[in-house]
């Protein structure tokens, strides 16, 4: 990044607790144990670290910084109100023309993907189809990607199971695997490549 664009990279970590906040803002040493070539110093945003924002103006003002606040705090029982005002602010921000407009979608789908499943999650969608109706929602871009890592994590799980346990994968077993983006149904087909003889097996009852 530094070489290629003269930008200043950094390690950016957001955390919802104030435990795992304090190991993650720790310095990352890389190298051996007779010389280390890199220390890495990690930027932390976490509950105590950010500030809590339930004011539409102040979320209005800073997006950004609104945004990763409800993610610090998203097991906060305040999150709601902090939600509110988060979505107050990408509303006001909706009318503007430009940039502006596409920034409020980005930063509306990060909220969706960050605060994860849950009733945090179920009440931000609520406030983004009062606030935003074209909102996307579920099946955004943002979480469409991410679930299709997710799935894309599991099958290579589930293959590598089998190879390593020495049961042998046809084309077949392996295309449809492979092929599979239900979470729900590659983690069932996970839990069978621990104990099953042949990987067709796999499949038993579907």
């Amino acid at each position: 990044m530094y070489a290629k664009y003269r930008l200043p990279p950094f390690l950016l970590v957001v955390c919802k607790d104030k435990a795992t906040a304090s190991w993650a803002s720790e310095p990352i040493r890389v190298g051996r144990g007779f010389h280390t070539s890199m220390v890495v110093f990690p930027l932390v945003l976490g509950p105590g670290i950010l500030p809590v924002i339930t004011e539409p103006d102040e979320a209005a003002r800073d997006l950004g910084v609104a945004v990763f606040s409800a993610l610090a705090y998203a097991s906060d029982p305040g999150l709601t109100a902090i939600l509110d005002a988060l979505a107050s602010g990408v509303a006001d921000d909706a009318g503007k023309s430009g940039s502006g407009k596409v920034d409020r979608v980005d930063w509306a789908e990060i909220v969706e993907v960050g605060l994860g499943e849950g009733p945090g999650r179920d009440y931000w969608r609520q406030l983004m189809a009062t606030y935003t109706p074209n909102f996307p929602g579920s099946n955004s871009i943002v979480e469409e990607s991410w679930l299709e890592g997710r799935a894309k994590g599991k099958a290579e799980d589930i293959l590598r199971i089998l190879e390593v346990r020495g049961v042998e994968t046809s084309d077949s077993v392996r295309d449809r695997v492979t092929a599979c983006t239900d979470l729900d149904v590659l983690g069932t087909w996970l839990d069978r490549s621990l104990t099953v003889e042949h990987a067709e097996k796999l499949f038993v009852g579907e």
